[in-house]
Formats: structure tokens, sequence, C-alpha cells
């Protein structure tokens, strides 16, 4: 057996959720020196670029989750003004990208899976975005991992998916069926001009916690129910944020895939899987 058949193996035999749930109270721990210490081994190992974090010293945070979610400088990611043009949401690397057809989505070569399935299963959910465009996103363990509005939108609902909590780097999205429609996941839907767009949070193993700005931590009672809120898109209830804010981020790092309808806005063309995206940079055009 080869070293990546072996690695996909251990996925599927070892028990996820209870060590992801193990990493997430350690993570959340505030161990003093301990804490500091782990912190500087991990910007060590994946070279994290600290010189553009708000606070640039490993002993400023109280624990591993609050690094890992750590906020940047002031003016570290420029967004881009102009209002016909989409951005980036995260720092991360595109997996793959392009229209949804027969409402399939591409996950790697040789692998498609259900946009319906992604987005929890309800057919008039996913309506809206059947002929449109997609995008996948994966954040890196170096990467910034506060998730932005890639444009101005107005939220109406959020999903809950329970499921299996796989990694969701590379190696895994090309050996995994339906790896990111089987994972444990978080989907916002929000009203905007180019009308309704899909951000999927998705979990993977290790991840402690999906939080969104909303609503906190996610964390529905355990088992298969899939549950799902909707909100007010008028009035002083309502749920607007501007391009560029933040909406939610990663407690230990995960996979972002965007979704919107036919004929509303075109990925750019230098926009290609493996491209490196920065928040704020320009990602798609609305269509005039």
């Amino acid at each position: 057996m080869s070293l990546d058949k072996f690695k996909i193996a251990m996925q599927y035999a070892m028990p996820k959720h209870f060590i992801s749930r193990v990493v997430g109270k350690l993570a959340a721990a505030k161990a003093g020196v301990l804490t500091t210490t782990l912190i500087k081994l991990f910007i060590k190992q994946y070279k994290v670029d600290m010189s553009e974090a708000k606070h640039p010293d490993p002993a400023h945070y109280e624990s591993f989750n609050e690094f890992f979610t750590r906020p940047l400088k002031d003016g570290a990611r420029p967004i881009v003004a102009d209002s016909d043009i989409i951005i980036h949401p995260v720092d991360g690397a595109i997996s793959q990208l392009g229209d949804i057809v027969d409402g399939q989505l591409i996950q790697a070569k040789g692998h498609d899976y259900s946009l319906q399935a992604l987005l929890g299963g309800n057919k008039d959910d996913t309506t809206p975005f059947l002929g449109g465009k997609f995008a996948t996103i994966y954040l890196a363990p170096k990467d910034y991992h506060r998730i932005h509005m890639p444009i101005d939108g107005t939220l109406s609902k959020m999903i809950y998916v329970p499921g299996d909590l796989f990694s969701v780097n590379p190696l895994t999205a090309q050996n995994v069926p339906n790896l990111f429609a089987r994972n444990e996941r978080v989907v916002a839907i929000f009203e905007t001009e180019i009308g309704p767009l899909a951000m999927v949070l998705v979990g993977a193993t290790i991840v402690a916690s999906i939080e969104t700005i909303w609503a906190g931590t996610v964390t529905p009672p355990a088992g298969s129910d899939v549950f799902s809120w909707n909100y007010p898109t008028k009035g002083e209830n309502a749920i607007s944020l501007k391009k560029g804010e933040e909406m939610g981020r990663f407690k230990l790092g995960s996979t972002v895939v965007l979704a919107w309808g036919d004929d509303k806005a075109d990925i750019l063309d230098d926009q290609l899987p493996e491209t490196v995206t920065r928040l704020g940079t320009p990602f798609a055009k609305i269509d005039d």
C-alpha cells in the first residue's frame, strides 16, 4: 500500500469526531507558557507570517484558538472598492472553480458532487444556483482564518449540516468521494445584488468549531438532523454585511465553497485551480 493510500485509510478508520473534540478542548485551554510554546512551534512548522498580525508576539495569545483566529493589522488586506468586483473572502488557495453543471460541482479530477447535498438536501435552497458558478477555497494551517463577505449581502438563511470530519487537504479531496458534501458544515445564504449567494463553511478533522458573527459557535445537538434558521431581510433585525466585513471564522482551518446563480457574475480569467487567494483581491466581475 502506498503512503497516500495509507493516509486515506487511516482517516476512514480513526475516530475523527472524538479526536476533534479533544483537540478543541486543548486549543481552548489557557495554559500559559505551554500555550505560548505550542504557538511558537506552530509558527515555525507552518511558516506563519506574524508580521501581518495585529499582535505579532505569540505571548499575547492566551489560548491556541485565540492565536489561530488572530486579527490582522489594519490595512493588511485592502478591499477592492469597485462595486462591480466580487472579492476573495479568505486567504487560501483555489481548489476548484467553474460552472455548476447539472447540479454538480467539481471536487477534484474524476470526482463531482451534488450541490443539493452540499447545501443540506433542500431542493428549494438549491434551485437559485443551478447553472451558476462555484469556487472552493482551501485554507492551509498558515493562513488567516477569518472569513469575510465577497460582496454586500443580507443574511436570509443559515443551515447546519452534520457529517464526517475528514481532512480537506488536496490529497483527501482527490481520494474521498463527496468530501465537502459529507463533512460537517454551515451554510449561509445571503441576498445580494447578484441574487442569492451561498457561503459554505466546511468542517474538517480537528476543526474545533465554526463560528458566524450573528450566531457565535454553531453547535446544534449531536445527531443526524439538519437544522436551519430563517432571517428577516428587511427591517431593524436584518443582518446586513458590507463587502469585506467579517462573517465567520474557523477554529483550526478548513474550506469555503461559494456559489451564485446563472448569468450573474463571471469569474476572472486569471483565477485558476491552485491560485493563491488573498482577502480583498478581485475574484469575479458582476455582469452588466
